[in-house]
């Protein structure tokens, strides 16, 4: 039975000799060319933006390092190890204070401290009564 269907296709194959065969093997190989195309400039596009994030990172990190001592630094990395979503709001509310010209002195361990209490959320407690 596979014979015949293998068969019927290479007798299809023989009698493409039509103009619209012909047309319609010409547009697949436009869209395939349209679709490599599309796909080189999604990788292009994709590169200038992971380049675009790494450059904003460094200047974060820039900013950072200018208006932080050394002790609020290493907080700063203690709190990232152990809750990275809070030193990542830290991070961000630094650089905002940074870039509109709040920021006069650098910020000390002490500083660093007063700020991580204002950003951490409230810790709800459970009371647990035994009857």
């Amino acid at each position: 039975m596979s014979e015949t269907v293998f068969g019927a296709a290479r007798r299809y194959d023989c009698m493409s000799d039509s103009p619209d065969d012909d047309r319609l093997e010409e547009l697949r190989e436009q869209k395939k060319e349209e679709l490599k195309e599309r796909q080189q400039g999604t990788a292009e596009g994709a590169e200038a933006q992971q380049a675009a994030q790494e450059q904003a990172e460094a200047q974060r990190e820039a900013i950072l390092k200018q208006h932080l001592t050394d002790g609020a630094r290493q907080r700063l990395n203690a709190i990232e190890m152990s809750k990275p979503d809070v030193a990542k709001k830290v991070k961000q509310q630094l650089v905002a204070l940074a870039q509109s010209g709040r920021v006069q002195d650098k910020i000390d361990e002490q500083q660093m401290k007063e700020l991580l209490k204002e950003l951490q959320p409230d810790s709800k407690s459970f009371d647990i009564q035994r009857r």
